[in-house]
This record gives structure tokens, sequence and C-alpha cells, in this order.
């Protein structure tokens, strides 16, 4: 399972065990990505009305269908996986859908006003190239707006691990490799899932070194109401599952 491109990336949604997996979690109304994640992606959006959008990693297109509810007049969705694709294409219309790698930009010419990616960075192996690619593509003060898993989360060489009581509660996570960043290979429903860790001083230095600007970071945790109704839940307050990034482009490229 653990196969890679040139770029470093590995096409796991096409696997038909993992695809058939992940859309069961797509399914569930209380998964982390939408009782978390969602949320927190769009309450960093700005008003999209008359935007073009670039939803990088857009598998079954949602959020592509949500941008265009927004106001967005473009939206065009990229992912590697055609499975995933097949099903963007089939649920969602007016929206633009290309088969390809998000860790090559090369092939897009036309620019953005907001770039989305959402849960689909850490699958992308040189970030400081893609953060220069996704600069290019944006319009002086464009916005590029993702989510991936927490940097706590994708440290520990051998998967992340928590340390709980006899009853199954939580005590700590069990934080280990966080300064050796690279590949990790995890078991996430298959075994062999490629993706890559990254410290915090990683993500915003290759930011700021191709002229973004942070202007505001999100690390969602779940509500009290969420912890009252699912228990388990309350382990995200010492981890959370999530870090997500608005950055502005705030200078030419050079």
């Amino acid at each position: 399972m653990d196969s890679v491109n040139d770029n470093g990336s590995q096409n796991i949604y096409d696997n038909q065990v993992f695809f058939d997996g992940y859309r069961k979690l797509r399914e569930n109304p209380d998964s982390s990505n939408v009782l978390e994640e969602k949320p927190a992606l769009f309450s960093l959006s700005p008003d999209l009305t008359g935007l073009s959008v670039l939803d990088l990693g857009c598998g079954y297109g949602e959020n592509c269908a949500e941008f265009k509810r927004r106001g967005a007049w473009k939206v065009v969705g990229v992912d590697i996986s055609e499975k995933m694709l097949s099903i963007a294409k089939t649920e969602n219309t007016g929206i633009e859908f290309i088969n390809a790698d998000m860790s090559d930009l090369s092939f897009i010419t036309a620019k953005f006003d907001v770039v989305f990616s959402s849960l689909a960075i850490h699958y992308v192996k040189d970030f400081a190239r893609f953060a220069k690619s996704v600069a290019a593509l944006l319009n002086p003060g464009g916005y590029f707006i993702f989510s991936q898993e927490h940097p706590l989360t994708t440290a520990p060489l051998a998967g992340a691990s928590w340390t709980r009581d006899v009853s199954g509660i939580a005590l700590h996570y069990n934080l280990t490799d966080y300064a050796r960043g690279g590949k990790r290979s995890t078991t996430w429903i298959v075994d062999g899932v490629v993706k890559y860790h990254r410290t915090f001083s990683e993500l915003i230095n290759a930011l700021t070194d191709c002229g973004f600007m942070i202007e505001k970071l999100s690390e969602p945790v779940p509500t009290e109401e969420t912890i009252l109704r699912l228990p388990a839940y309350a382990q995200d307050l010492h981890k959370p599952n999530f870090l997500l990034i608005k950055a502005i482009k705030s200078q030419p490229m050079s």
C-alpha cells in the first residue's frame, strides 16, 4: 500500500477498501470532520460573492458546492482520485473538476481569489514548494485557507496514541517525535497510508517566505454540547484533531 509517485503523493482514495471505509466516515453526521473541521473552515472564509475559488483535494466536491452556494462565480476542484471525482461530478453541477495531483500545480494557468484545501495538506511532501505554487495562483490580496491533521497528531513515528485509565478515558496524549519531520506511514482504514509531518514553524515559515501574511489560526475543539452528547470527544481538549490556517497574499511573488 505504501506506493507513492514522483511527487511523493499516494492515491489512497482509489483503493476500493479505503474508498468504501472513507465513504462510511463521510456519511457519519457525528464525525470530527462535520462537528469540528468544517465549521472552522467555513468560519475562516471571506465573503465569496463574485470571487473565483480553487479547492485542492476537493474529494466528493461538497465544499465546492458550498462555495458556489456562498456566491462564488467560479469554482474549480482538483483531486487525485478518479473515484472521488466520479461522485463529485455526479452530485454537483456548474463546477469544474480536474483529476490531478495537487502536489504539482503547474497545469493550472488561471488566477484565483481564494484557494481552499480541506484535510489534504498532510499528503503533500514538499510544502514549501506547494505554498509557493499556491501563492503564484492567487490574485493580489487573495486568500489561502486550509485545514490539515494537527501537527501533534502527525508527529509520532508509530502513529497517534493515548494513555487511558482502566475505564478507557483518555488521560493524556502520547506526544513523541515532534521535531522529526518527514514521511509517516500510518494505519487509517487500511495499512500504509502515507502522510507528511511538519512542525508549526515549518508551516508558518514556508508561508511567510513566499509572501503570505498569517491572518488567523484555528485549532477547533468540540463544544460543551457535543461533549455532553458524545463523551468520547472530551479527549480533543487534550489534543485538537485539526489545524487551520488563513493566510493572505500580501506581497508580489519575486
